[in-house]
């Protein structure tokens, strides 16, 4: 009878042990489309095909001097190692939280003692001494988790922050190839304003030719000194833009301000067609944001269950021994042992209603963390349809802002020749070498804007957080 009382005793504390007062998590209810708004016919019938989001960096910006500049802001940027050091902190803060599920030792020993000199008094022939010895124990049993639902919520924050650092990752691999991007765009206006610049200057000393003469008159050779200032003008502008530029590109690759590299001339080619972009409900696994989202809701839902366990009572249990004597002889004698122990346990009774009013408090958070969820997701989704809205009509820009570049082409030579051939004033030829220079800068700007839309789509699909070495090669886009 006594065994099976202890039994039961023991079963009972274990079962109290296992107690878990908060709620379990359970993924919030998701309703993903079947496909994504902006998708061609060809990319929804390769759906459950790889995305692109599931591509390395390395297999999508192929530019070898941009790559280098991927790496190097991998390894330098402020930004990336700031995040990665939150991660270190998180995993101390994981370890200092699960510290008080277990007991707590600590030792300790007092010791006294004086020699008096025997011209004070004969009749002390030894030195007074004193010595003590002790250990003690403490213990806070988690009958209802407390301490675990802590633990719990400590390590989805640490999930959180490494999430966060995936998502600064991806977005840093974004920005580094935007601004290579707009180096490269800004390249090529400044080439199209200088090839504008020679044609310009070759005009300007034709008409002043022609002025001399007598054939044309001095107004039309101050209208082709107005074209060429307004090319000479814009030259400093772009140079400017990309020195910026550059200094930019500098700070996130955690230098100080200075030139880079930007000579590759396929980083502003046309955009593939048929980009894979995969399920939309793959999303969720892949987007960093997304998933730092429910690691904080997960986090959330853990901190229910702490305030939950705030109501119940709260066990302490104590103990301590000691030994003690008046020389370090008997210090250690059995005879001198002191040994007790003390428990105690606390119930709150009024709080003023603080222990409700916390409850209430993590529950609201978390019911503001599911809707933050919600919304992160709907972002995913809105950012994924706009990019690939962005990829086909950007092309079909693209390709009539050609079409106009040629048409104008052809419009500045044949107004060159009828006024060469006196068939039209200069004014004409003003007009159309306007035209042709504001169409063909453009271009560029076109051009830029159609790259940038595989940038976009890459990030919107959550591509770039993943180490390089974390999946086999995959087909070039450019």
């Amino acid at each position: 009878m006594r065994n099976r009382c202890l039994f039961l005793a023991a079963f009972g504390f274990i079962a109290l042990m296992g107690c878990n007062v908060g709620p379990r998590y359970a993924r919030p209810p998701i309703a993903a489309p079947a496909a994504y708004r902006g998708a061609d016919d060809q990319a929804i019938a390769n759906a459950d095909k790889e995305s692109l989001g599931d591509r390395q960096w390395s297999a999508v910006f192929r530019q070898p001097e941009l790559q280098e500049l991927i790496r190097t802001a991998l390894a330098d940027n402020y930004d990336l190692r700031i995040a990665a050091e939150r991660i270190l902190e998180q995993q101390a803060q994981v370890r200092i939280t699960h510290a008080q599920e277990f007991p707590t030792v600590s030792v300790g020993g007092t010791g006294a003692g004086a020699t008096i000199p025997s011209s004070v008094s004969s009749s002390i022939s030894s030195p007074l001494s004193f010595g003590s010895f002790n250990i003690s124990a403490a213990w806070s049993p988690d009958f209802w988790g407390l301490y675990r639902k802590q633990t719990e919520a400590a390590r989805d924050q640490l999930l959180a922050q490494t999430w966060a650092q995936r998502a600064v990752r991806m977005t840093l691999i974004e920005q580094v190839v935007m601004n290579y991007i707009q180096l490269r765009a800004l390249d090529e206006q400044l080439a199209i304003t200088r090839r504008t610049l020679d044609a310009r200057r070759e005009s300007v000393d034709l008409t002043k030719s022609l002025e001399s003469a007598g054939s044309v008159p001095l107004s039309d050779l101050r209208q082709a000194e107005e074209l060429l200032y307004t090319a000479t003008a814009q030259v400093p502008v772009l140079e400017q833009q990309i020195q910026q530029g550059e200094n930019e590109m500098q700070l996130l690759l955690g230098h100080q301000p200075g030139p880079v590299r930007h000579t590759d001339e396929t980083a502003l080619a046309p955009v593939p067609e048929d980009l894979p972009a995969g399920l939309p409900s793959q999303l969720l696994e892949r987007r960093p944001d997304i998933q730092q989202a429910e690691a904080q809701l997960k986090a959330a839902n853990a901190q229910v269950g702490v305030a939950r366990a705030q109501f119940f009572p709260q066990v302490s249990i104590s103990a301590s021994a000691g030994l003690g004597g008046d020389r370090l002889s008997s210090l250690f004698v059995l005879s001198s042992r002191t040994i007790y122990g003390i428990g105690s346990i606390t119930q709150p009774i009024f709080e003023g209603g603080r222990i409700r009013g916390q409850y209430e408090l993590s529950k609201r958070q978390q019911e503001e963390l599911v809707l933050n969820y919600q919304k992160t997701i709907n972002t995913a989704l809105h950012d994924v349809s706009n990019a690939l809205i962005a990829v086909n009509k950007q092309r079909a820009a693209r390709q009539q802002q050609q079409r106009l570049v040629a048409a104008a082409q052809d419009a500045t030579r044949l107004a060159r020749m009828r006024y060469q051939g006196g068939a039209a004033s200069y004014l004409e030829v003003l007009t159309n070498d306007t035209n042709l220079f504001t169409a063909q800068l453009s271009l560029a700007a076109a051009q830029q804007t159609e790259a940038l839309t595989l940038v976009q789509l890459y990030s919107a699909l959550g591509g770039g957080w993943k180490d390089e070495g974390a999946a086999s090669p995959a087909p070039s886009h450019r």
